[in-house]
Parts: structure tokens; sequence; C-alpha cells
């Protein structure tokens, strides 16, 4: 870590109410949104912080950020409490507040800081490789579900508007196509006719809320694999990565996970034969998940959450196509076509689902069931 980085980091560790004396700020992790340090100080205990710089570009808001944080976290607490301090810290994360009383802090160069208690002895995976570790995955998730299913929605703000909204994204992909600004529409025709057939489908969601038969939850929004911290006998521990949590509907969780688990490839495969799907790992995420979620689900919100799986690759697919006929602005690339080959390789994803839907109605119909 340079030492501007360094400096900045001490700096902002300090304005924080922590135990102790500061003895160092280390770059931790490998998040690509927020910068995040790891403070050590020089408590009998070794108790350690996370020091995160807030990505405020992404996230503008960062009041409504943190107090979506604070609200979440208050009421996790609350539902463990009964399991004493320790077991809390060790289960939710912690906000530090400022010296001021604050949940983050401001530096004179404009950079937002917030800080965490570092849960220690924990891991994590950027890639699921088990069916237990998938079944932990489901698990987490369905818990974190579960334990905010009584915390009304409305008391969070929505952080990235539209983030999810089927309409939002196929209206970008529309305005793209008009102003066809790099002269590629012509060459991915086939591409759009695929997804435009498909548009009526991947609404179902959008339709059912609509028609007031899905509640809007709290939802996590980036239920990566990573986002589960596991003990070192890979026991589920932890949710983390509360920055997208927000107003939503469960199947977009449900989806988002199915999508980055099920795929055998990368999510940039060239080679659309290497891309099928890992059943196994789809089944025991969905009865690790169900376990938990199904004591809160509607009949609706069960129903829902195969279109969530559709959705999400479907999805996927319509943004990075977007950004393609746009000039490649949004998503970093590494060869002029790189946006397009990972369009190809999410609509492959939901090509395969099509093929295999009657297997995967069947695993959620026998995991709701267990």
């Amino acid at each position: 870590m340079d030492d501007n980085n360094n400096t900045a980091g001490l700096n902002a560790a300090s304005q924080f109410d922590i135990q102790g004396e500061i003895v160092d700020a280390k770059r931790f992790g490998s998040g690509h949104i927020n910068d995040t340090f790891c403070v050590s100080t020089n408590t009998e205990d070794g108790r350690s912080y996370l020091l995160q710089r807030i990505n405020h570009h992404i996230f503008s808001n960062v009041d409504g950020l943190m107090n979506n944080t604070k609200i979440v976290l208050d009421h996790l607490k609350g539902k463990l409490a009964h399991l004493g301090e320790e077991r809390v810290e060790k289960s939710t994360l912690t906000l530090i507040p400022t010296k001021e009383g604050k949940l983050y802090c401001k530096d004179e160069e404009g950079n937002y800081w917030r800080m965490f208690l570092l849960i220690e002895d924990t891991k994590s995976y950027d890639i699921v490789e088990t069916t237990a570790q998938a079944y932990s995955g489901g698990q987490a998730f369905g818990e974190f579900q579960k334990q905010l299913s009584d915390l009304e929605a409305e008391k969070l703000v929505e952080i990235l508007p539209n983030f999810h909204n089927i309409d939002f994204r196929l209206g970008n992909l529309r305005k793209a196509i008009e102003k066809d600004s790099v002269g590629r529409v012509k060459s991915v025709q086939d591409i759009l006719d695929y997804i435009f057939d498909r548009e009526e489908r991947m609404r179902t969601i959008l339709d059912m809320a609509q028609r007031g038969e899905l509640p809007l939850r709290i939802t996590h929004n980036d239920t990566k694999f990573n986002n589960v911290l596991l003990d070192q006998e890979d026991n589920v521990q932890c949710v983390i990565d509360l920055d997208t949590v927000m107003p939503g509907y469960v199947a977009y969780d449900f989806g988002d996970a199915i999508r980055t688990i099920i795929n055998s490839a990368a999510e940039d495969e060239a080679d659309k034969t290497k891309i099928v799907l890992n059943i196994p790992l789809f089944k025991a995420y969905a009865e690790g998940y169900l376990s938990e979620a199904k004591e809160f689900l509607t009949e609706a919100e069960t129903a829902s959450l195969l279109h969530g799986v559709f959705l999400l690759p479907y999805m996927q697919a319509v943004r990075f196509l977007t950004d393609y006929l746009e000039g490649d602005t949004y998503y970093k690339i590494h060869y002029p076509e790189h946006n397009l080959v990972r369009t190809n390789a999410q609509l492959k994803l939901v090509q395969e689902l099509e093929k295999h839907e009657s297997e995967l109605v069947e695993i959620l119909e026998q995991s709701v069931n267990a």
C-alpha cells in the first residue's frame, strides 16, 4: 500500500471511537467498490477494526447508505441478543461510531470513511466448489432475509434506484439501440431478437408485484458467495457487505445467487460449449435457502423464485449489451468484443436454464416440502 493511502487510512481511523492506540492500518481484502483497511491496536485482546473508504461516486447518498446499515444491524442484533454479546459480535457486523457519535466521517479531500469491528477467525470463498458450501450460502441468505422479514422495508431508502428493475434496464437498451452511437446495432440483431422475445416472461416478478402478490422485503441485492463469512469448519457465521441492502423482492436475491454459482464457466467465457449448469449446486443452495426462508415466504414468493433464476442472467446480459452498444463506457473491458462475449455467455446460461426448467421446478418443490 502506498504512503498516501496509509496516511489517509491512519488519519481517518483516528476519528473513530476505538479501544487502545492505533498501531497500523493495512490494506485488507479484495473488494472492487470500497477501499478497505485493517486497523490494528495495542489493546490486550489485540482487537482490530475494518476501516472503509466509501465509494461515494457509486453510493452518492452516504447518509442513506449508513442509516440503512445501522437500521439493519440494530434489527439483526436485537434478533440475536439472547445469544449473548460475544456471539452477536461474531454473527453480525458491528458499526463503530466516530468520537462525535456519527456513523461516518469525511476527510479534507472529500472522502467518506466508516468503521466496523473486525470479525476474527473467519474465511470466505470467491467461488462455490462443493455442495456443502452451496448449502451454507443458501442458508446464510435465507436466514438473513428471515431475520429481516418483520422489519418494514419502507424504513430503508433505495440506495441504487431501479437496480433490479428490468423495465428500466430494457429502457436503457432501447435508448442505446435508437442512438447506435458506435454503429454496432446491426451486427447484434439476432441477440436483440432473442432478448425481446423473452421480455414478457422476464417482467413476471414486476407484474406479480404490481398486482400486489409480492410483498416488498428488505433484500441484500449482492448475494455473491464471498459476501458470506464462514467459520473454520465452513459453517455460516455472518452476511457482510450491506451497501446494497434496500427494499426489493426475495426472488432477486435468490436469482443472483444462483446466477453466480450454477454456471460452470466464467462470466466472460468465449466458448459457449463450456457453459453448462451445475445442478447439484443449484439443489444444495435451494435446500439451504428454503430450510430458513420457507418459514416466512408466501406461496407467491416461493413461486417467484424460479422467475428470479431466469431474470438475473437475462438482466445482466441486457446490461452488458447496452454497454457494448454505447461504446463500453461502464464495464471495464480487456478487448473490443469483451462486453459482447459477456452478453452471449449470460444468454447461453438462460438457454441452459430453459432446457432444464422442469428439473429445476421439481428441485424447488422438493426443497419447499422437505
